[in-house]
């Protein structure tokens, strides 16, 4: 069972394949592919300045 960090929402690793996946502080946080479209911005804008 995975969770997403933002919203809560728990599905089989399966159904998790279009979740993202982030590092924040050292910590992996996963977000469902509904939080991902919506918080976009605020996941990019975490990115290190390398990525870019």
């Amino acid at each position: 069972m995975r969770t997403c960090d933002f919203c809560g929402r728990q599905a089989e690793q399966a159904e998790t394949l279009s979740w993202t996946t982030s590092v924040e502080n050292g910590r992996r946080r996963t977000y469902c592919d509904e939080c991902s479209r919506t918080h976009l911005r605020a996941i990019e804008g975490k990115l290190d300045n390398e990525w870019w």
